[in-house]
């Protein structure tokens, strides 16, 4: 097997639903611009709070992603 080399990058995902849905858009949306995804790791989850009432859940991940070949 060849050696591969792999770049890691924080990203955060909001839904006003779920942590699931928060971490699902922010790979969703990562995968637009980024090839060849292979890890996503939860790092972070915390919510926002308007007036006693959670409105929005975040779930921090970092990304990997390997390097192409050239």
């Amino acid at each position: 097997m060849a050696n591969s080399v792999y770049r890691v990058i924080e990203v955060i995902g909001v839904s006003s639903e779920s942590w699931e849905d928060a971490a699902r858009s922010a790979v969703t949306t990562a995968s637009g611009s980024l090839r060849d995804l292979r890890v996503a790791e939860v790092t972070k989850l915390d919510v926002t709070v308007e007036n006693g009432k959670v409105v929005n859940y975040r779930a921090r991940l970092d990304l990997s992603f390997k390097y192409a070949k050239e």
